[in-house]
């Protein structure tokens, strides 16, 4: 409700402004999985925008499941870089990594506003992000699960991100990690093989069998985390608690099964909608209005901080009524 608040401030003060035609490019890692209801917020607001005269553009995804992260980095740095040759005047973003923050600051030199969504490039330039605060969100997660472990000593398997090429993967694991740690845990970090479910699931169930003290929970960071059911089976141990990310189908199905207890959802819908009224919003009323306006979930000026949706695994059904009454479905 805050958020909507928010929004409707936003789009109230640039509908008094004077029509200023602006052309708005997004671009997403993906149209699908997880970034589907960004595209959706995304067309949303640019319908919007559209209808009114204000602004014109596409919603542009990767069709290439199959690159790895290099090479994604590099093709989205090349449609960056086309976008702003061809006119863009705005753009919003879910960027690859911090690869990419040179082409967005070049952008943003150029006088071009630029919105990253989902992943926050610190090194950046740009004004304005709109997502989770990575830290924040994963000793949220890990609070849900320290509720259910039995009393120490034990291990906690946390499926998350140790590379510091993804600085928000590692952010949110190294969140959930200080909370364990706090409170008298050994944890062990299990790097996501995100390409290869079947080694993934193996390596963890390995994990599990050798942990010392023996594990006594897991917790997944990612839309993968319901893997962490599979490699509970695998090592024989059914009853473990396990605590998710993300609303991917398999982690519904479980949780739906009582095998997850709880996951943790981000507000994708929000952050697609938000990126093109953000990106217009500092064209035509400037950016400290702007900035004024996203205050109450603005963080350190910068930093817009959609939170995470905390569902529990009886409320599943009634979280997918919510999505679906918003347009949000995933």
């Amino acid at each position: 409700m805050k958020i909507e608040a928010t929004i409707d401030e936003l789009v109230a003060e640039i509908n008094k402004s004077s029509i200023q035609p602006m052309q708005i490019a997004v671009l997403l890692k993906s149209l699908s999985g997880f970034f589907a209801p960004i595209a959706t917020g995304a067309n949303r607001a640019m319908g919007e925008l559209g209808v009114s005269g204000r602004a014109t553009g596409n919603v542009l995804g990767s069709t290439d499941a199959s690159a790895g992260q290099e090479q994604s980095i590099e093709l989205q740095t090349k449609q960056i870089q086309q976008t702003v040759a061809e006119g863009a005047e705005g753009i919003a973003i879910t960027p690859f990594g911090e690869g990419n923050a040179a082409a967005l600051d070049e952008a943003v030199a150029e006088g071009i506003p630029v919105v990253t969504l989902d992943t926050d490039l610190a090194s950046s330039t740009s004004p304005i992000y709109v997502g989770i605060l990575s830290k924040s969100a994963g000793e949220t997660a890990g609070k849900t699960l320290l509720k259910m472990l039995p009393e120490g000593p034990g291990t906690v398997l946390i499926h998350g991100w140790a590379d510091p090429s993804w600085v928000d993967g590692m952010n949110r694991t190294q969140g959930a990690a200080d909370v364990f740690e706090k409170a008298g845990y050994d944890v062990v970090v299990h790097q996501s093989i995100y390409d290869d479910e079947a080694r993934d699931v193996e390596v963890m169930r390995g994990e599990i069998e050798d942990a010392d003290p023996p594990v006594v929970g897991l917790i997944g960071m990612f839309s993968d985390s319901y893997r962490c059911v599979l490699a509970a089976d695998a090592a024989r141990a059914p009853d473990l608690p396990i605590v998710a990310f993300d609303f991917a189908p398999q982690t519904a199905d479980y949780m739906r099964q009582g095998r997850i207890k709880a996951t943790h959802v981000q507000r994708q819908y929000y952050e697609g909608y938000l990126g093109p009224y953000i990106v217009y919003g500092i064209k035509s009323i400037g950016l400290d209005a702007t900035r004024k306006i996203l205050a109450p979930q603005l963080v350190g000026g910068k930093q817009f901080d959609l939170g995470v949706d905390v569902v529990p695994w009886d409320k599943v059904d009634g979280y997918n009524a919510f999505l679906d009454e918003i347009g949000a479905e995933q």
